[in-house]
């Protein structure tokens, strides 16, 4: 099988930057050990550190569909290890080691192979122990379906967690008391929390509760003093309604125990000043509420206030989440359908094969950007790229956060799949939501009739306002000799200096009389105010006023302009030191 990988792709995963610095990595021999083992693609990758990097991509039979490395690098795009080992196989593919698959090797083992290796394993990393422990309770206890009535006893000790949840806040309050503002005790409630909510992924409601029992009360029992320097319980309140809802819908309660549940989930409620309608509404419908039973049975709502509850479709996903454990597939689909989540319907449709109803019922009812790739997203797992490329088509013009990574995702499918057309009109609307440099190189690849195509994507830039346009706009203009419209995109800027300086070099030899004036005004301004710690900056400015007035023949002009500087502030030592450079 041909590598689904093309240059122009990595291109357009990576910043310039990561781009070059990956290519001089691949250059100087850096990637080894190159493996290929099925879909996924291994290698390590001399860095800066003395182990090497362990980089893996994994891909399908239209591109790349993930990539990891173990640098730290956490900016946009792959990191510069990525774009090594890519490139090497895209220009070595001879030197890609094709290896047996983990679940083509497990297959050569009997059980007792199976065990050895294992031990093996954990011997030599015991860290291991734990993990494997939890892997073979999980597959060992499958988790069945809650049976509301049976009730289940905990065997988690509570207390531990009710002593970290008082120290936390008690110190919380010595942090009011010295003046501070930020939050001090939400984030470290959070970890423990999210200790109650992982019983509760794992089945064990019971012990979830048990746990979120001795949370809740502590922070009762601190309220007070917290609420004396302005303590804020809405963050807490709404971690914990969550974790409730989850543990008591994963529980198995008596009708006492919801009873009394239900009394302290009250009182508490009005203690913290916070809100625990989520939970209490799990705790009174359980999966036994008659509304509830006719949505699993795929009956829908007869009462459509049910959907109207501002937590309706927050304890909707909680539920979603406890039938995907249970592997109660049908349900699943049912609440999902009822409750309008188009996302997690759409994509559970095509997980489970059934393909035309999740590409159908699309076409008629999918509204965000999200629905449309993470349906794509699980069509291209499936196997299905032209189906995957028409819904991530479709859904480049609804509203969405995920626009710009829809429309580069699309684009790089199309690409693999030998649909140019596609692939520009894609990049076309990933350059209209984040205009960028590269995909402005990468919508040039595609386009046939690049004046035309030149002429809107210019007007775009033009139109775009923000922080990435006004880079973007540098790097576009100045590459098409657009000079003017450089300096306008960085006109009044006085934060990105790094901007200013690229376009006044382009600029010295066609725009002088520009360069002066804006660099000995920036100049001007720092060295009037006397910010020393910023002089430095002031003879960079200099530097380009300097070069400015040579080039426009002025030389005369800029020896007087520089001795009247000398003069005016000549007691400022540091400055002087420095006009030595010019």
């Amino acid at each position: 099988m041909t590598l689904p990988i093309s240059e122009s792709a990595i291109r357009s995963h990576s910043i310039e930057s990561s781009f070059s610095r990956g290519e001089s990595y691949y250059e100087q021999g850096a990637v080894a050990d190159l493996v290929q083992r099925g879909n996924t693609i291994f290698a390590e990758v001399e860095g800066s550190e003395f182990t090497p990097y362990q980089v893996r991509l994994t891909f399908d039979a239209a591109g790349i569909t993930a990539a990891h490395c173990t640098c730290p690098y956490d900016y946009e795009g792959w990191c510069k290890h990525l774009v090594a080992v890519a490139l090497a196989c895209v220009r070595q593919p001879d030197s890609l080691e094709k290896r047996p698959t983990l679940a083509q090797l497990l297959d050569r083992l009997d059980q007792g192979q199976m065990r050895q290796l294992v031990q093996e394993l954990v011997e030599q990393q015991p860290d291991l122990m734990e993990r494997v422990d939890r892997v073979v309770l999980r597959l060992a206890n499958p988790v069945p379906p809650v049976q509301q009535g049976k009730t289940r006893r905990s065997a988690v000790n509570a207390a531990p967690y009710r002593r970290q949840v008082k120290h936390i806040l008690r110190e919380g309050v010595r942090y009011l008391e010295e003046g501070y503002e930020d939050d001090p005790f939400s984030e470290e409630l959070e970890t423990i929390i999210n200790k109650a909510e992982e019983f509760s992924r794992e089945g064990d409601g019971n012990s979830a509760i048990a746990i979120l029992q001795e949370i809740t009360g502590a922070c009762a029992d601190e309220w007070d003093d917290l609420a004396e320097y302005g303590g804020d319980s809405f963050p807490i309140t709404e971690m914990l309604d969550e974790a409730w809802a989850e543990a008591i819908l994963s529980a198995e309660l008596s009708p006492a125990e919801v009873i009394d549940l239900g009394v302290m989930l009250e009182e508490w409620q009005e203690i913290l000043d916070g809100d625990f309608s989520m939970s209490l509404a799990a705790l009174d419908q359980g999966w036994t509420d008659p509304q509830i039973q006719r949505v699993l049975q795929g009956k829908g709502y007869s009462d459509p206030a049910r959907l109207e509850a501002s937590y309706g479709q927050k304890l909707a996903l909680i539920r979603l989440q406890i039938l995907d454990r249970q592997e109660r597939q049908q349900e699943y689909l049912n609440l999902a359908n009822a409750e309008d989540l188009m996302q997690p319907y759409l994509t559970r449709l095509a997980e489970l094969g059934r393909i035309e109803e999740a590409v159908t019922t699309a076409r008629s009812r999918m509204t965000t950007a999200e629905e449309a790739f993470s349906l794509a997203k699980a069509l291209r797992s499936q196997n299905q790229f032209a189906e995957a490329l028409s819904i991530a088509q479709a859904g480049l013009p609804l509203p969405g956060h995920c626009r710009y990574d829809l429309a580069i995702w699309t684009s790089e499918l199309a690409e693999n799949l030998e649909q140019p057309d596609i692939a520009q009109t894609a990049s076309m609307t990933a350059f209209s939501v984040k205009p960028n440099f590269a995909d402005y190189q990468r919508v040039r690849q595609f386009a046939e009739d690049w004046d035309s195509t030149r002429f809107d994507l210019l007007y775009t830039l033009r139109q775009s306002h923000g922080w990435d346009a006004q880079e973007a706009k540098v790097d576009i203009f100045l590459h098409e000799g657009l000079i003017e419209d450089a300096i306008q995109a960085v006109h009044g800027e006085t934060y990105r200096s790094e901007l200013v300086h690229r376009v006044m070099e382009a600029a010295i030899s066609t725009h002088p009389d520009w360069v002066i004036e804006a660099a000995c005004q920036r100049a001007d301004a720092i060295m009037d105010r006397g910010k020393a710690d910023r002089y430095d900056e002031a003879v960079k400015w200099l530097k380009q006023a300097k070069a400015a007035y040579l080039a426009a023949g002025q030389k005369a002009a800029w020896e007087a302009y520089f001795d009247r500087l000398r003069s005016f502030h000549g007691r400022k030592y540091k400055l002087m030191d420095l006009f030595k450079q010019l």
